[in-house]
């Protein structure tokens, strides 16, 4: 499952390494400590793999 923002990609890649234990889990912030918490390390890799170019900042709701 791509991520449909950079906010969400980039969001990704820091749960990502937190999980893995390349950072402290004490500098999760907002989204990415619930997707550390929540997601897969599979899953994580998905989101944090997907290339940012054209895809917007932010969501639209």
């Amino acid at each position: 499952m791509p991520a449909k923002s950079k906010a969400q990609q980039k969001a990704a890649g820091a749960a990502l390494s937190a999980k893995r234990g390349e950072t402290p889990k004490s500098d999760l912030k907002g989204a990415s400590k619930g997707m550390e918490t929540s997601m897969t390390e599979k899953e994580l890799e998905d989101l944090a793999e997907t290339r940012r170019k054209g895809l917007p900042e932010k969501k639209k709701d």
